[in-house]
């Protein structure tokens, strides 16, 4: 009985010992879609998208009006053409909506390929940004403050003007480093 109580005793006194070891969890978020939209490298990547789905929007704009034209020559010149050349227009007409069709799903998948593209290379730069605000504050996680089921998060505790500040120091230093032969064959193109 005695050595029960001077165990209990023994743990008593040891719990206030072991939970002033234990470090806080300090936790923090960041809102990940801002970062995206206000960095200068998020910006670069949208205008990049945005440049990609404007010429892809001008192609189908192309196909859309070659279609309307072949239909405006079926239905003007209906009357005065041959079972034949009728039968060839409406052919055409058919092939091009088809072609309409394969194109408009061809540049959705090759949109969503440049954005996958551009968001995991964007992931790979501020990666390694988050990690090391996160260490230098101490954090023991940092959340995506609208994707990981999160329902408040208190300003406080938002990390996301910090890691947009230092993201955008990190890209315009490694801009700065880049050798001065390289510089130039981009900008051939």
């Amino acid at each position: 009985m005695k050595k029960l109580l001077i165990s209990i005793a023994m743990t008593v006194l040891a719990v206030p010992v072991f939970a002033q070891n234990a470090a806080p969890a300090r936790v923090a978020v960041i809102d990940v879609q801002r970062v995206l939209n206000t960095s200068v490298a998020g910006k670069v990547a949208q205008d990049r998208l945005k440049k990609l789905q404007d010429d892809k929007m001008a192609r189908a704009s192309k196909l859309q009006e070659d279609l309307k034209a072949l239909d405006t020559e079926m239905n003007t010149k209906k009357l005065s053409l041959s079972e034949d050349k009728l039968a060839e227009l409406q052919k055409q007409i058919a092939d091009k909506q088809v072609a309409l069709q394969r194109y408009g799903q061809d540049a959705d998948k090759e949109l969503g390929e440049a954005r996958d593209k551009e968001l995991l290379v964007l992931e790979g730069k501020i990666k390694p940004v988050i990690d090391q605000i996160g260490k230098e504050m101490g954090l023991a996680a940092i959340f995506n403050k609208f994707e990981s089921g999160l329902v408040y998060a208190s300003d406080a505790i938002d990390i996301t003007d910090s890691v947009i500040k230092r993201f955008n120091e990190a890209t315009q230093a490694a801009e700065n480093t880049t050798p001065p032969a390289a510089q130039p064959a981009a900008k051939k193109q």
